[in-house]
């Protein structure tokens, strides 16, 4: 993996939790997520939709073509988020979304960490687990997938 230097500052790991009815990395206007085309089976599937009609009614194309969730015209945050701050796709959601908070921008240095900890109540949290470098890695590398989305696809 090209983007690891020999050692990063979280080599020793980070504690994080995912805090239940929490949804604030949902709740961020023009956030995008990038699709991959697991992603968007796996979606379309769960709503039992075909993929063309999943891809009309839930999905846009950004400038350079990839493929991003909508969001929602009156707030600009994920379709899928309820008034609640639930996901009302969680157990299909895309591995973008999985990969939170261990995007390769937030990272790639300590001060782009600190940023994402305003936002992220989980990390550091108490109750919150040593995650450990090797399982950052496995979601690092789960962001660039999604990162690269998809351009074409047959409809």
């Amino acid at each position: 993996m090209k983007f690891f230097k020999k050692t990063s500052w979280w080599e020793s790991g980070i504690k994080f939790t995912c805090l239940p009815n929490c949804g604030k990395c949902c709740n961020e206007p023009n956030g995008i997520v990038y699709l991959s085309l697991k992603d968007m089976t796996r979606l379309a599937a769960f709503q039992s939709m075909s993929l063309s009609e999943w891809i009309k009614r839930d999905c846009r194309k950004t400038l350079d073509g990839r493929y991003v969730l909508k969001s929602k015209p009156e707030n600009l945050i994920c379709i899928y988020l309820d008034d609640d701050l639930k996901c009302n796709v969680y157990d299909s959601k895309p591995d973008q979304c999985s990969a939170f908070p261990w995007w390769n921008e937030n990272l790639k240095n300590e001060k782009s960490w600190n940023k994402t900890k305003q936002i992220c109540p989980g990390i550091e949290h108490p109750d919150a687990l040593l995650i450990d470098n090797n399982t950052i890695k496995f979601w690092i590398e789960a962001d660039n997938i999604a990162e690269k989305g998809v351009r074409d696809i047959d409809l």
